[in-house]
């Protein structure tokens, strides 16, 4: 029988082939696994972007403090603006700033001390009812755009000699002020202050380097521009109110012409609630003292007839004189501007001068005065 041959059995050349093969299949997917860019591992191929909500910073309302005269704090004085220079007009910056902006709308916050106190609200409060503003008395985000400077706060007041020759000391007693040629200002300082609205220290303020005790005409110094707007009109009412303290002047469509503080009576039965008219005006008048109206003073017992009192910024009804239709009543200026609204009066509306002046423009004889409590 012829024997079959067997076959030969696969050797070490097929393994090599294959080993070659899983060689190569390495090599590339290293080359693979390396040249491909990687993805962020921060982020799932299912994710989105978050959004991020941003809350608005919780805002506390904080009640202002009330400045007496006696702290006066009108913070750093910006330098003095020519007129002319841009950026005008432009938000008031600041309680003074907007004390100055207030008064060339015909609104008053008695005198100008930069302390945000009642007046200054008040005057706030006027200024929002007359732009028809949500009344806050505080110069919230609504109020601040709309009031504004059309020119620079500030401006320069040169000494001259004739203010210089106008001063003369106002004596104590009324014997003595009868006596005198006239009452007006006592120092350089007060007759700055009244014509530029202001209190005393602020002006002291503005000025470091003045020497008031012996001012020199020629002298510049440096005041607010709070002069009042020119009226367009009469005014066709007034109203007083009592409890608020201010006088307040209006036109026929009951638009806001001017806003005051006012001092009224200290005696309650004294003040007169209702309906008067203006009967008489009296620019720079004289004044009757009559000792039978002031008991309480030890001069008035000892003089037994009426004295009368030069006129003057410094007389007992300042520069101005409103005779209202009630014996004896009337609207008129104050020798001491910084006491008006803060302290009482024997039975007329005390203003202060400049305010007066104001209100000397807008009244006609029988002009309407509503008193309400």
């Amino acid at each position: 029988m012829q024997q079959r041959l067997a076959k030969p059995k696969k050797g070490g050349g097929g393994l090599d082939r294959w080993l070659a093969v899983l060689l190569l299949l390495a090599v590339v997917f290293c080359i693979w696994k390396f040249s491909t860019p990687k993805k962020s591992a921060h982020k799932h191929k299912h994710a989105k972007t978050p959004t991020v909500q941003v809350e608005p910073p919780l805002i506390v309302p904080v009640a202002p403090t009330r400045v007496s005269p006696e702290n006066i704090s009108p913070g750093p004085v910006p330098p003095v603006v020519e007129p002319g220079t841009n950026g005008f007009p432009r938000p008031a910056r600041g309680t003074l700033e907007a004390q100055i902006a207030l008064s060339r709308f015909g609104i008053s916050c008695g005198s100008l001390d930069g302390a945000l106190g009642s007046q200054t609200r008040a005057a706030i409060g006027a200024f929002q009812r007359q732009r028809h503003l949500p009344e806050t008395g505080l110069l919230d985000s609504n109020t601040r755009p709309a009031l504004t400077l059309d020119a620079p706060p500030y401006t320069t007041y040169t000494v001259t000699s004739n203010d210089l020759a106008r001063l003369q000391p106002v004596s104590p007693t009324w014997l003595g002020k009868s006596q005198q040629t006239a009452l007006d200002y006592e120092n350089i300082l007060e007759l700055v202050s009244e014509k530029s609205h202001s209190h005393p220290k602020l002006i002291k303020l503005l000025n470091p380097d003045a020497d008031w005790t012996n001012m020199v005409a020629g002298t510049s110094l440096v005041v607010p521009a709070a002069d009042y707007p020119d009226p367009d009109d009469k005014a066709a009412f007034i109203v007083i109110s009592l409890s608020a303290k201010t006088l307040e002047a209006f036109d026929e469509n009951t638009n806001l012409l001017a806003h005051f503080p006012c001092s009224i009576a200290r005696r309650v039965e004294k003040r007169p609630v209702g309906d008067l008219h203006v009967a008489a005006v009296a620019p720079n008048p004289n004044y009757t003292f009559d000792p039978s109206v002031f008991p309480e003073e030890p001069e008035a017992q000892l003089i037994k007839t009426k004295l009368v009192i030069p006129p003057g910024p410094n007389n007992p009804v300042g520069t101005v004189w409103i005779s209202l239709d009630k014996p004896g009543y009337g609207m008129h200026g104050t020798p001491k501007p910084e006491d008006v609204g803060r302290t009482e009066s024997h039975g007329c509306f005390r203003l202060a001068n400049w305010n007066a002046e104001y209100l000397l423009k807008l009244v006609w004889i029988g002009l309407p005065v509503y008193v309400q409590e």
